[in-house]
């Protein structure tokens, strides 16, 4: 890789944080390259909850600057991309022994009052004898109480963050590792190794180090901080390594709100409706000290939530049931709060950014901590440290900014998708709809010059054709059937179990056949 100049930032880590802030800061006139060591958004930000939110049980926490910034960034960011985030309707049921009914209408007024609100409706109690959502439960739940958050497809979020980034001058590298870095002459000289080997040598005015789990990682073995190479000064923050686990099963209820269940242990549990067909059902808060690569779920988990369903609902169900599952690793900022250290719970969302900054040297920004919904805020405040410390102050931009394919009218997405279906009449009404949710103004380049389901090419699945993955491959990095199936879209989970893995080697067999082709980087 050839470079004439430096870059002014090298943004690693290409999870929310990372293209976030490498989108902010090419808006902003910074050249910027973004490294990524796996796939955008392989891990954190991929198996979220996928919830939009100010985060409710965080008030008792006495967590309201957190709830209120969040809540404040709910309705920018639904304005932002209305094709991948809407509003979702949440019924908290009653149950007397955990919470008294006063304390939770307390807790919805701050919530309805923290921030603004224009989009979402306020919260209300409601009589779950009557409801539609107090159908699926049991006998003795009569009343409970629903409010409003917002629903995101978590890993589409990053892509287009990303792409959002590229079409802006910044150049995005996946499955590139940033192996070494250290200050020489005012600029960051960084060692770059792709997947196949290739090493890269780059200079930087600037790093952000949005690694997520491998934040403290990445300064500890990676980013010499010191100009004499002789040691590591030691960071003023930490990250703690909480693992969520979700689990999938087949739809349980038949309405569109989600639920929100108190468990007695403190710990909340939603039940969401998911991509048509399923209920997603999660999360959990596990202490984790592994590899966050390799985390995964385990049977006391499923289990866990299994039961916590079944303290609600009618028809129980088991592990037996789950069709799929994920879990991830969230890199929580590290607080010494008496009830964070027993209760991992309860350790703050919220976020601290560290600039490293010595006698004018190179800058460095790390992230500690953050949740998806407060990403834009936080690569906003992350951008405007990096431009004051590199002498280039430049105003923020992304509050108004709608993301790739979000540019919809009055951010009225089903108007929108009506329009495409009448448009593309040839095609089926659900693909249609799935174009729209995933890509937005951008679905007509999936489809292309395409006037028949023919012109799309072969169908690798009933809802998934070449031209899509093509698309896929060219604008939007991806490089692998799981790339595809399981975080561009979710159609993995609309593939019957027993034919999954050979569907899996078709798209993956389409790649290599593909590696010949100019590529987007």
């Amino acid at each position: 890789m050839a470079q004439d100049s430096p870059f002014d930032l090298l943004v690693v880590g290409g999870g929310i944080n990372g293209a976030g802030i490498a989108r902010d800061a090419a808006g902003r006139g910074l050249s910027v390259l973004l490294c990524e060591q796996d796939d955008l958004a392989a891990h954190t930000s991929s198996a979220s909850t996928k919830l939009i939110h100010g985060g409710l049980r965080y008030l008792e926490y006495r967590e309201f600057a957190l709830v209120r910034k969040a809540l404040q960034e709910r309705e920018t960011l639904l304005r932002a991309a209305p094709h991948i985030m809407w509003p979702l309707r949440f019924v908290m049921p009653h149950m007397p022994d955990l919470r008294p009914a006063w304390l939770i209408r307390a807790g919805l007024f701050l919530y309805d009052h923290l921030a603004r609100r224009e989009l979402l409706p306020g919260s209300r109690g409601v009589d779950l004898r009557r409801h539609p959502a107090g159908a699926p439960l049991i006998a003795s739940i009569r009343r409970g109480f629903v409010y409003s958050d917002g629903w995101v497809d978590d890993a589409r979020l990053v892509v287009l963050n990303a792409l959002d980034a590229r079409e802006r001058g910044a150049r995005v590298m996946t499955r590139t590792k940033l192996v070494t870095a250290a200050r020489a002459n005012g600029l960051w000289r960084a060692q770059l190794v792709r997947s196949d080997g290739t090493t890269l040598g780059v200079q930087a005015r600037a790093i952000a180090n949005a690694a997520g789990p491998w934040v403290g990682r990445l300064l500890q073995d990676a980013i010499d901080r010191t100009a004499q190479h002789d040691a590591h000064h030691a960071s003023n923050y930490a990250v703690r390594l909480v693992k969520g686990s979700h689990i999938v099963t087949r739809r349980l209820f038949g309405h569109d709100h989600a639920y929100i269940f108190q468990n007695p242990d403190k710990r909340i549990i939603f039940a969401i409706p998911y991509e048509r067909d399923f209920t997603l059902i999660g999360t959990t808060d596990i202490e984790y000290h592994g590899d966050p690569a390799r985390v995964a779920i385990t049977a006391e988990e499923t289990q866990y939530l299994c039961d916590s369903i079944n303290r609600y609902f009618r028809q129980p169900i088991s592990p037996r049931d789950v069709y799929w599952s994920y879990a991830g690793v969230r890199p929580l900022l590290e607080d010494e709060s008496a009830e964070s250290a027993k209760n991992a719970s309860a350790v703050t969302r919220d976020y601290r950014l560290e600039l490293d900054a010595p006698d004018g040297a190179a800058p460095l920004l790390s992230v500690f901590g953050g949740k998806i919904t407060t990403f834009r805020k936080l690569a906003e405040e992350a951008l405007d440290d990096i431009t004051r410390a590199l002498g280039t102050p430049a105003p923020a931009w992304t509050a108004g900014a709608p993301l790739p394919g979000g540019d919809i009218a009055d951010a009225d997405f089903d108007r929108f998708a009506a329009q495409l279906a009448q448009r593309y009449t040839w095609l089926p009404s659900a693909l249609a709809h799935r174009y729209a949710r995933a890509y937005g103004t951008r679905a007509e380049r999936v489809i292309g010059e395409a006037g028949s389901l023919a012109d799309l090419g072969h169908a690798f699945t009933p809802d998934l054709y070449e031209a899509e993955l093509r698309y896929l491959r060219e604008v939007e990095w991806a490089r692998t059937a799981y790339d595809v199936l399981w975080r561009r879209t979710k159609l993995g989970l609309h593939v019957e179990p027993d034919t999954r893995d050979a569907v899996s080697r078709e798209i993956d067999a389409w790649f290599a056949r593909e590696t010949s082709a100019p590529q987007h980087l």
